[in-house]
């Protein structure tokens, strides 16, 4: 299964599903054409607009591409934090002059319907943030011909995916930019997350799945040492949301390696799950005070966020970015993937001459 999954692209780089308009079908084409696996990301879209979102993908490359699900989440058991927080931010929206969203707008991300979407019209893979498909749901993916990967950050999340029939798993370091992508949502784990390559290695003692390593990861040389510690593939975001194919608004593409900006955290501020992003204002204000509530809270501060963009304050957005984020070049994504590609190349020839020197 390991071949079928890195088969469908050339080199063992895939581009990550970024939700919020970064991930669009020009940076999936670029991505796919250059001779890695490109991604859709269908979080917070509608299912017509994933629907269409893939129509146009499809009309700009013939290569191989992949979507990406967030799973429902449970129902959260203390709306009264949530109705604090949106107190707390009551300032916030005074001062950009909008409401604050409904954080009872929806929990299930459209999933259901989404589903359909994909399964009436196959992709190549579809992948899952935020818990594990039914079996049901993974078997049918597998009759309409589609591999499908599900995201792990503990071994024991790794066994639960290879129970429920995925055919393979995004081994998710605490690197990572963007949403962790834990099975439950506990606040007493926020601070137990593993790095990427002890990840690895202990997913592959765990599983006799396919890895695919994600987190941080920014040049050849780490994907070299992710493939080393058992991987089959690498997974890279941040590394492609400052390119020019990225949907990334401008602001966040630039604080990338603004000296304003000198570091990442967890924070549950912007959505009430954890996720890394640049350190800013509205991160160190409100973060250790953001209840555990997604997708309550990530409602709640959509307008703010929307606002802070369009205000051209990168204080108040959310920066998702993992911890190699200085580390991005401003290079167009095929360019990327044809450098990752070639300083892979260099790494595996550098620890081979060493190997044979001994």
């Amino acid at each position: 299964m390991s071949s079928a999954l890195t088969d469908l692209f050339p080199h063992p780089i895939v581009q990550a599903p970024m939700a919020g308009g970064i991930s669009v079908p020009q940076l999936a084409a670029a991505v796919s054409d250059a001779g890695g696996l490109g991604f859709l990301a269908a979080g917070y879209k509608t299912a017509d607009g994933l629907y269409q979102e893939i129509k146009q993908l499809r009309g700009l490359t013939n290569r191989p591409f992949g979507v990406n699900l967030f799973m429902p989440q449970p129902e959260y058991a203390d709306p009264s934090a949530v109705e604090v927080y949106a107190h707390q931010l009551a300032g916030e929206a005074a001062w950009y002059e909008i409401e604050l969203g409904d954080p009872d707008s929806g929990r299930d991300d459209g999933y259901d319907v989404k589903l359909a979407v994909l399964l009436d019209n196959p992709v190549p893979v579809v992948s899952f943030h935020f818990g594990v498909p039914t079996r049901e749901v993974l078997e049918s993916f597998r009759r309409a011909g589609t591999l499908t990967l599900v995201t792990a950050t503990t071994a024991e999340e790794a066994l639960a995916v290879q129970r429920a029939g995925a055919d393979a798993v995004i081994a998710q370091g605490v690197e990572a930019g963007g949403h962790q992508g834990t099975h439950r949502d506990i606040p007493e784990s926020d601070c137990a997350g593993i790095g990427l390559l002890s990840l690895v290695a202990q997913i592959r003692e765990t599983v006799d799945l396919p890895i695919v390593a994600a987190g941080g990861i920014m040049r050849g040389g780490q994907i070299a040492a992710a493939l080393a510690a058992g991987a089959s593939a690498a997974q890279l975001g941040t590394a492609f949301l400052a390119t020019p194919e990225s949907g990334a608004n401008a602001l966040h593409k630039r604080a990338l390696t603004s000296p304003l900006f000198a570091h990442t955290e967890l924070t549950r501020a912007f959505s009430g799950r954890p996720a890394r992003g640049l350190v800013n204002r509205f991160m160190r204000e409100h973060g250790p005070y953001a209840p555990a509530a997604y997708p309550e809270v990530h409602h709640l501060t959509s307008p703010l966020r929307k606002a802070a963009a369009k205000a051209g304050d990168a204080q108040g957005m959310a920066l998702w970015a993992g911890q190699g984020h200085r580390m991005a070049r401003d290079l167009p994504a095929g360019q990327l993937v044809e450098a990752l590609a070639a300083e892979l190349a260099a790494a595996e020839t550098a620890l081979s001459t060493r190997g044979e020197a001994r």
